[in-house]
């Protein structure tokens, strides 16, 4: 066993000194990699247990959401390591399209340049020197918050394997008939030039008008009115539509409206599709401008006709309102159709407006030749694998989100109006076309413009980051994935579309289990984001708690599937905790001797109650944090781990422990209480290691151990000796009496440091209780003289309180003010009388009696026992001091 440094743990606790040293230690001795890899020999049988990471953007930078996730990816992974599983952790950037063009874009523009100043090849040697520049800050600074991942693995889904995996897919799907080209309504951004898939629209509910339009009816003095939210796209109606089952419009379905403004004449249809309900029941028909009507137009055999271009510009079709942005055509519209008596009304209507999730510009249906995935086919097992429960989702309730999504899937455009992604490999010569990744041989052939959808190559991720399509060594050894843990906020973008890629291109689902993390909040219920700027720096933050700090605090304060609300302040929960272990320590280090406790028999040694109890308790620590984290309660387990660390083994055991330290103490009590020290505080730095790993190697090193690194050390096991029911029941006891002591000297003024005397009168097996307990009782609640009332008598004026149906009196002549006693015990006897009266109500509720569980009202009927007990007794104390002159 090794000693350790003594001289580790006397100065103070510094995160910034230790937390850098200890992250390239793990990284030099291979401490990430694969056990086999790390320590060759080593490989434990099995599978390994493998997690990668939700690629973040290239252009990206950490959020506190960004830390929450990492927190609970690294908790997992240590612990999985500890526990002697191979483990391994890929890390990996994704080029992320739309927005790494948009920077680079940006920057140019301060340039005064443009991309297509540059041409396309120009522009993407920019980008790529850009992301060799600036790409890849949220990796480096995930080193910084102590992530375990095998950097030598280290992927970027632009890179040259991985680019030919995603091309490699499109083909596969393509030659399935999966993949087809059609020109189809999509989601336009007119800011980023690009069709945006329905996962990228935020639609966002915004005060809106419904305006009534009249539209003659040819031959006749009748007209149709209809009522639509975007005036603007009249310009593009090809016809109006009524429901055929609408008796209001029966007669003039068949006939042939003129469209105001224009002067162009459009039928009159009947399809199943328009509402009765909405406006007027009639509604006009705009192919090209709304995907509904596109859908009517081709079930009628209707033109298509596009009144505005790529930027959102009125063109050439729109007559006399061609080159107005398509806000100022609206305004202008209006007021012409109000000056030509074509408008018959305005309502107050809302509207769930589209904008591009990337730069918030409103979204405009279009018409457009694209790629489109056909994705019934690929949901269908994916719906399958969820139900027979081949993947699991915690917390459970997003099953049935992932499931509707796919119950109700659209086909997915994947093609991109941009320059910076994986190119379509698609090439064309004259009407030829072929899909290919590599340029056809002959001359002539041009590869397709478009490049594919960011998330289409990151649904390859668990699989293409290992090999594929490859039959690698990895891929044999890494796939399927263990665990996915991710946000639920891209459940569509990328989880679910995980799953179909996974049995679509693997034949089995690419993670058993998927796990969704809580999102945080700021004061204003906003998510935590880069974009809205209302997340700290989380360097800076680490730079003020510690990395430790900051991770042990975000899994404590965030409840499973529940939002946290984000404090910096109650980051100062993990930093005082790391405190408090570090103090604790350094006390048990000063203590613990010259002898190798190792080797130490616990047979040999003479436990006492103090002893067994925290051995009891910290099996009990063991057992409920690994089953917390086996059930993914990670919130849970950093609770009991608080709890017992601090409350029961920093503030009782080891107070308890103090005077057998001492060199006047029996030197076999002594090295009891040594060996019972450093085992539990040992077994403290094990369970806490995944959640706060650098200030527990740092402890752990300096203390005696037993190989390289606490990161590789065996996770704890809850020995089946330790637990002990009835001492924990003994000491629990011990410690309300304790409670009640230091609780009466506090309500009474007497100095925490003044010893008293304490009298106990209650049951014979409780004040035997007592007794047995007198030797710890004492210097825990600084008590001279206890005395056992075991023929009932009190003191004459004392101060009182109630553990567990005995009286603890604190004798109060010479040591208080008797009147603010008496104050005190009326009000502790109005809170009893009210406690009391909401239990009586119970049993006098019969609706109570008739369902509630035996044991429940059992309980109740105990309890209801107790306070009537409780309250008698402190009746009797109230006329004691009544007796008294103050």
């Amino acid at each position: 066993m090794e000693r350790g440094d003594p001289q580790a743990l006397q100065q103070p606790y510094d995160p910034g000194r230790i937390e850098q040293r200890w992250y390239e230690f793990w990284v030099e001795r291979g401490v990430f990699l694969p056990r086999a890899e790390g320590r060759p020999g080593e490989r434990p049988p099995g599978k390994p247990f493998v997690i990668s990471i939700p690629p973040p953007n290239v252009t990206g930078s950490l959020t506190m959401g960004h830390l929450l996730g990492e927190s609970v990816r690294d908790v997992v992974l240590r612990w999985q390591r500890m526990e002697g599983r191979e483990t391994l952790y890929l890390p990996g950037m994704d080029h992320a399209g739309i927005a790494t063009q948009n920077v680079v874009e940006k920057k140019l523009r301060e340039d005064g340049r443009s991309r297509h100043d540059l041409g396309r090849e120009a522009f993407l040697r920019e980008v790529w020197a850009w992301k060799e520049q600036y790409g890849g800050l949220i990796l480096r600074q995930l080193r910084r918050f102590g992530i375990s991942t095998d950097w030598t693995r280290e992927r970027f889904t632009l890179d040259e394997g991985y680019s030919r995996a995603v091309l490699h897919a499109f083909k596969l799907l393509h030659d399935q008939g999966l993949i087809y080209r059609g020109r189809y309504i999509v989601n336009w951004c007119p800011r980023c030039l690009t069709a945006l898939s329905d996962e990228e629209v935020d639609h966002v509910d915004t005060a809106g008008h419904l305006w009534y339009l009249r539209y003659p009816v040819k031959d006749s003095k009748q007209s149709v009115m209809v009522a639509t939210t975007r005036p603007e796209t009249m310009l593009g109606d090809t016809a109006v539509a009524v429901n055929p089952k609408d008796r209001r419009y029966a007669k003039l379905i068949g006939k042939t409206a003129v469209l105001p403004l224009m002067r162009r004449e459009i039928p009159i249809v009947a399809d199943d599709m328009v509402d009765p309900k909405f406006g007027t029941g009639a509604v006009k028909v705009t192919p090209a401008h709304d995907p509904n009507d596109f859908q009517i137009a081709k079930r009628h055999d209707l033109p298509e006709l596009v009144v505005m271009d790529e930027h959102g510009v009125m063109n050439d079709n729109a007559g006399d309102f061609r080159g107005l942005d398509r806000f100022e055509a609206r305004k202008r519209v209006v007021a012409a159709l109000t000056d030509s008596g074509y408008l018959e009304k305005t309502e107050p209507y809302t509207v769930p407006v589209g904008h591009c999730s990337r730069c918030h510009t409103v979204i405009e249906p279009y018409l457009s030749w694209q790629w489109f995935v056909k994705m019934a086919p690929l949901a269908a097992p994916a719906i399958e694998a969820a139900k027979k429960g081949q993947v699991k989702f915690y917390p459970v309730r997003y099953k049935k989100v992932y499931l509707h999504w796919l119950e109700n899937i659209r086909d997915w455009c994947i093609s991109r109006q941009l320059w910076w992604g994986h190119r379509i490999p698609v090439w064309y010569r004259g009407e030829e076309m072929r899909v290919s990744l590599d340029r056809p041989e002959g001359e002539g052939w041009t590869q397709d413009e478009d490049v594919l959808d960011t998330w289409f190559s990151s649904w390859l991720w668990p699989f293409a980051i290992l090999g594929w399509p490859e039959e690698t060594e990895d891929l044999g050894r890494f796939h399927p994935n263990s665990l996915m843990v991710t946000g639920a906020d891209i459940i569509f973008f990328w989880v679910a579309r995980m799953v179909m890629a996974g049995i679509q291109f693997r034949g089995e689902v690419p993670f058993q289990h998927v796990y969704f993390t809580s999102i945080l909040r700021d004061a204003q219920g906003r998510k935590m984001s880069k974009s809205l700027g209302n997340s700290p720096d989380p360097i800076e933050i680490m730079e003020r708690y510690g990395a430790d700090a900051v991770r042990f605090s975000l899994i404590y304060l965030t409840p499973t599937g529940q939002d946290l609300l984000f404090d910096e302040k109650r980051l100062e929960t993990g930093k005082f905790f790391a405190n408090k272990i570090w103090n604790a320590a350094r006390l048990v280090q000063m203590r613990l001797g010259d002898e190798d406790l190792s080797k130490v028999r616990e047979s040999s040694l003479r436990l006492t109650l103090a002893d067994r109890w925290i051995l009891s308790r910290y099996a009990n620590a063991v057992k409920n944090v690994t089953r917390n984290l086996k059930t993914y309660r990670f919130n849970e387990a950093a609770n009991t781990l608080y709890q017992f660390a601090w409350a029961e083994y920093c503030d009782w055991y080891l107070e308890m422990a103090k005077p057998r330290w001492a060199e006047d103490a029996d030197p076999a009590d002594r090295r009891t209480a040594r060996w019972v020290s450093w085992k539990v505080l040992d077994g403290i730095l094990r369970l806490l290691h995944p959640f706060m790993p650098f200030v527990t190697e740092e402890i752990w090193q300096a203390l005696p151990h037993e190989g390289e690194t606490l990161a590789l050390a065996a996770w704890p096991r809850a020995r089946k000796a330790w637990f002990d029911a009835e001492v924990e029941r003994q000491v629990g006891f011990l410690q309300e009496l304790v409670v009640a002591v230091r609780n009466l000297r506090a309500e009474n003024k007497v100095a925490p440091g003044r010893p008293v005397a304490v009298v106990v009168r209650g049951a014979v097996e409780q004040l035997d209780l007592v007794e047995k307990l007198a030797e710890q009782l004492r210097p825990l609640a600084r008590i001279e003289s206890l005395t056992l009332a075991r023929d009932g008598s009190r003191p004459r004026v004392a101060a009182s309180a109630v553990v567990q149906g005995a009286e603890v009196f604190l004798p109060l002549e010479g040591l208080i003010d008797l009147d603010a006693e008496r104050e005190r015990l009326v009000r502790e006897a109005d809170r009893l009388l009210h406690d009391l009266e909401g239990t009586r109500r119970k049993f006098n509720n019969a609706e109570f009696l008739a369902k509630a569980k035996p044991e429940v009202v059992e309980r109740e009927r105990q309890r209801l026992v107790q306070l009537e007990e409780t309250l008698e007794k402190l009746k009797r104390a109230q006329e004691s001091l009544r007796s008294v002159q103050g």
